[in-house]
């Protein structure tokens, strides 16, 4: 027999929210029904228009809510949570700092794994923290516009203050935009794939205060090029990197392969606990310093190193962790997978001095099989994977090596929780509490630390 479903598109219903997604949508039933509806909070009564209806669940909208949650907060601009942006701003800190450590609580309990998740490390000041920004350029009524798209679209809302990042940053983007209005620079067009200027990037030294400016085309030539240069030196003084990158595809890869130094230098250079990097158009670097500094000592100290420890670093990137466990450890070898950022990591173990590290430009899990096969010991293994967490052949590795220590750092509990599971069943065991740390206040993404160690 069908199951009936008890809603109808359009129809208004009031409901009680008893939960919130992983992505932060209240959750609500009707006779069993799940309902997802977007700034709805546990514990709160809402009417709310059903948007959406599929065979198992339905998406709706709040039009009011009856009766508030202790932990709402209002909100500070609606586009924020159209465009993804900000989706917790509704949700007061405190909360959201609660609502990250179940997540990663619930995750690991699916899997059956017995844990203990810390209170999530926080921040003083939640917003404003990002020191990069990728910024879609587009034509609204004919007029060059800056701002971000509403989620599930290509609309572009125009927005001048982004809430989350460095307010010098959402500065820049506005005098950069008002410059390429200045000489008339076409914005680029995704339905007929013409136009200039695709996104402005713009990156800023959190304690150096140096800031870059990437101008992605789609063409090579960039009309009025020198005048705009100029017109950005002028305007911003920290600015000491502008970077044409051409991206001629139809795509929706952000960067093309092809960067071309229109001003200045080809980096800016930050500090990160001490220590200096070169950060380059296409680096990978952690967007919330204040955060990083805070996740990257504790897993340096929870790595629990000796002067006599070798350590692998996979998924190296330009080498921020690896140098912070330089400092400590006889020997460390990092692997990456894009080659630009091992050649940062190799520039960035040179400013600093350090001359125990050893990078190599490859597949994570290719080149463990290779260390293991070639007889390399370490005493640690850190992991930083993307949200895809590790390969298998990555973890068959890492325990054929049998480091005393897994110091995991992820940004997914869903794959560390899975993860962690095919470590426990080859004999690794989490002997202390998992660490969230915030890194990305009000979204509902979070950073941890995993310590796994080989069981006796």
């Amino acid at each position: 027999m069908k199951k009936m479903v008890p809603v109808e598109k359009n129809q208004n219903y009031d409901v009680d929210i008893t939960d919130l997604t992983y992505q932060g949508l209240g959750v609500a039933k009707i006779d069993d029904f799940p309902i997802f509806i977007e700034n709805a909070l546990p514990t709160e009564n809402v009417t709310m228009k059903v948007i959406k209806v599929k065979k198992n669940f339905a998406f709706g909208r709040v039009v009011k809510i009856n009766q508030k949650s202790k932990d709402r907060v209002e909100l500070v601009d609606k586009a924020y949570t159209q465009t993804g942006i900000a989706p917790l701003q509704h949700l007061k800190y405190d909360a959201q700092l609660k609502f990250k450590q179940h997540q990663i609580q619930v995750d690991f309990d699916k899997m059956k794994l017995d844990v203990t998740v810390n209170p999530t490390i926080g921040m003083d000041d939640p917003t404003h923290y990002r020191n990069k920004a990728q910024i879609p350029v587009r034509s609204i009524n004919g007029q060059l516009q800056t701002g971000f798209y509403r989620k599930h679209s290509h609309d572009l809302v125009p927005i001048e203050d982004f809430y989350i990042q460095d307010p010098k940053i959402d500065e820049a983007v506005v005098v950069v935009r008002d410059i390429l209005r200045k000489f008339r620079v076409q914005p680029y067009d995704e339905q007929t794939n013409k136009g200039v200027v695709r996104n402005i990037m713009v990156r800023r030294g959190y304690y150096s205060h140096e800031m870059m400016i990437v101008l992605i085309t789609r063409t090579e030539k960039l009309p009025s090029s020198s005048e705009i240069v100029a017109e950005v030196e002028q305007s911003l003084p920290e600015v000491k990197s502008i970077v044409q990158n051409v991206n001629p595809e139809k795509t929706n890869a952000l960067m093309g392969k092809k960067n071309k130094v229109l001003a200045g230098k080809s980096t800016i250079e930050d500090t990160l606990l001490g220590l200096k990097f070169d950060i380059s158009a296409s680096s990978f670097y952690q967007v919330n310093p204040v955060q990083t500094e805070k996740l990257y000592d504790l897993a340096t100290k929870k790595a629990d190193l000796s002067a006599d420890d070798v350590v692998i670093d996979a998924y190296c990137g330009i080498g921020t962790i690896s140098l912070s466990m330089a400092r400590v450890a006889k020997q460390v070898y990092g692997v990456e997978i894009v080659p630009e950022a091992v050649e940062d990591a190799k520039k960035n173990a040179k400013l600093n001095n350090l001359t125990n590290v050893h990078f190599v430009a490859s597949k994570a899990e290719t080149q463990m099989a290779k260390w293991q096969e070639d007889g390399l010991k370490p005493d640690v293994i850190s992991v930083d994977p993307p949200r895809k967490g590790l390969d298998a052949s990555l973890i068959d590795s890492v325990v054929k090596m049998q480091p005393k220590r897994v110091v995991y750092v992820s940004c997914n509990p869903a794959t560390l929780a899975r993860d962690v599971k095919l470590f426990t069943e080859q004999g690794y065991q989490v002997n202390q509490p998992i660490q969230p740390v915030d890194q990305f206040p009000q979204t509902v993404h979070v950073e941890s630390i995993t310590v796994l160690e080989r069981g006796h």
